[in-house]
């Protein structure tokens, strides 16, 4: 009866410390970069008032840097793109119930434009004077902001994604045409949690 008591205590303590040791532990921080980023039309649409047409396409890597505790998107992640402080696009990036295992990384293609379906963005007088700006050097800013919501595997609590990733972005050149931009990947600048277990 002894022995059948100490295989069960073993067996128990072999099963519960792993699991309180790794899902009790406080997780670390995902970890979010642009990998890529293409942008084939930027241009001020003056008539009938100055907005901005553009195409502009990502590959947003999200990492999820705890092993072996996966996340669920409890809410859609979802990238917001902006010019001079306005923005001028929003698209998602993962759908609610998406799912990424501990550890793993995920790369997401999105694209949009005003070509495709979206409508041209009104920047005002301060935005079209800093859109000639930045035209003049060839060299565009543009600020992608992450949010969204996700919870951990076995864990009650709903965390909220809050990123901002600073891009400087150069136009593609036209098919046909020689060169190439060459993009330098961009660590994004991860919120603080609102919760110390997020």
């Amino acid at each position: 009866m002894k022995n059948c008591l100490l295989i069960i205590g073993v067996v128990l303590a072999a099963v519960i410390v792993p699991v309180s040791v790794i899902y009790g532990r406080p997780l670390r921080r995902a970890k979010i970069r642009v990998e890529d980023a293409r942008l084939t039309r930027f241009a001020l649409v003056t008539a009938p008032a100055p907005a901005l047409a553009y195409n502009l396409t990502l590959a947003l890597a999200v990492h999820n840097t705890n092993w072996p505790i996966g996340i669920t998107y409890h809410e859609p992640l979802e990238a917001a793109y902006s010019f001079d402080g306005q923005q001028f696009d929003r698209v998602r990036v993962a759908d609610e119930g998406d799912k990424l295992g501990g550890g793993r990384t995920e790369v997401y293609h999105v694209s949009s434009g005003s070509e495709e379906g979206g409508s041209a963005v009104a920047l005002g007088d301060a935005g079209e004077a800093e859109f000639r700006k930045q035209n003049a050097t060839g060299v565009f800013e543009v600020e992608v902001a992450i949010t969204g919501k996700f919870k951990y595997t076995l864990r009650l609590i709903k965390c909220k994604v809050q990123a901002t990733c600073a891009l400087k972005l150069q136009l593609a050149p036209p098919p046909g045409a020689t060169g190439a931009v060459v993009f330098q990947e961009v660590d994004c600048k991860i919120a603080k949690p609102e919760n110390e277990n997020c």
